[in-house]
Formats: C-alpha cells, sequence, structure tokens
C-alpha cells in the first residue's frame, strides 16, 4: 500500500476520492432511494435510515443479540463494483445494494479496520468491517450474489459488497464531497465481516 504521511504522527492517508451518490430509506427495504444529501448523526449513523441507532438494527441481528452495538451504521460500496457488474449486464444503480454513501476513488475493501473518512466539510466514518453478502443481492438480481462473494487462492471468502461503519462525527454528505481516507496507527488489521 503507498502511504503518504498527513503530518499528524501515527497517522496515514492513502489517497482521496469522491462521493458519487448518497441514499437513505426510513424502512428496512433492500434498495436505498438517492437522496440530494444526507446528514450522518455522531453515534447513530444516517438521519431517517432504518439502521439509525446504537444498537443493532438489522433484523437479523436483532433476533440474535437486540442489545449489540450498532457497528453497521453507515454502508459504503465502490462506484467501480456498480461498473464492474453493470459492465456483465447487471443493471446496478447507487443505493440498490441497500448501501447509504456510493464513493469512487478509494479502495474500500483494501481498508484496515479502524479507518477514518472524512465525507465532505465535516461528517466522519470509521470503518467497521465488511458487509456480509446476503440472498437479498441473489432475490434482486439472479447471479449478482456469486459477484459479491468469492474465494481467494488460499480458500478464504471474498466479499466485495462494500463496507461498514459508525458515525465519529456528524455533518451533511452529498454527491460530489470530497473523500480524505486517514488510516490507524500500525499495526493495521484487515477488515472482517460485521
Amino acid at each position: 500500500m503507498d502511504l503518504n504521511a498527513t503530518g499528524a504522527p501515527g497517522e496515514a492517508s492513502i489517497g482521496n476520492g469522491v462521493v458519487r451518490a448518497v441514499s437513505s430509506s426510513g424502512k428496512h427495504t433492500f434498495n436505498k432511494p438517492g437522496r440530494d444529501r444526507i446528514r450522518l448523526l455522531a453515534g447513530l449513523g444516517v438521519e431517517g435510515d432504518a439502521h439509525l441507532g446504537t444498537t443493532v438494527k438489522h433484523r437479523s441481528r436483532v433476533a440474535q443479540d437486540p442489545t449489540q452495538p450498532n457497528l453497521r451504521q453507515v454502508h459504503l460500496i465502490h462506484a467501480e463494483l456498480l461498473a464492474e457488474v453493470n459492465a456483465e449486464g447487471y443493471d446496478v444503480a447507487p443505493g440498490q445494494l441497500g448501501e447509504n454513501v456510493t464513493t469512487e476513488g478509494v479502495d474500500l475493501l483494501g481498508l484496515p479496520t479502524g479507518t477514518l473518512l472524512r465525507l465532505g466539510d465535516e461528517a466522519e466514518v470509521e470503518v467497521t468491517g465488511l458487509r456480509n453478502p446476503c440472498v437479498q443481492i441473489e432475490n434482486f438480481r439472479t447471479g449478482l450474489l456469486a459477484r459479491m462473494v468469492g474465494r481467494a487462492e488460499d480458500g478464504s471468502i471474498v466479499r466485495r459488497a462494500g463496507i461498514m461503519g459508525i458515525v465519529r462525527t456528524g455533518g451533511e454528505v452529498a454527491p460530489g464531497d470530497p473523500i480524505v481516507v486517514t488510516l490507524p496507527p500500525p499495526p493495521h488489521h484487515p477488515l472482517e465481516r460485521v
């Protein structure tokens, strides 16, 4: 990974990107409609979104233990993945995989746990882990789930359906906003399913 110092001890940046789309839904639907802007609320998530809160909101997680901390307040996915599956004939628009923020220019899946993403002027999201692709993706587009989950050469599972995070600093986020990536101090830990 090519690291460029940001000037602060123990911190590094691996490049910047841009917000391509923002989405939210007040209901537990798979798709989230696009918005002109969303507001992130510190410690909670996306204002008005069904996954807003300090404890888990994903229905499967609530069924297991409703007191678990919500490590999935914000879902981010890279536009490059959407372009790839669209080139294969899948017709997937931003927000249709349930993400709140569609990014471009940042290798989301390669970020370590604890990375901070500043979205726009104020909002800051701490990366907590990988989204676990589920059968809803297959129900949305037949064959798409296989494109979101694969196997590495060593046999380990590769999850490609984006990352999850928690809101550290609130603020508005809109398409066209810059993304600044700040890595946590080493040692870095690869993302795992959350």
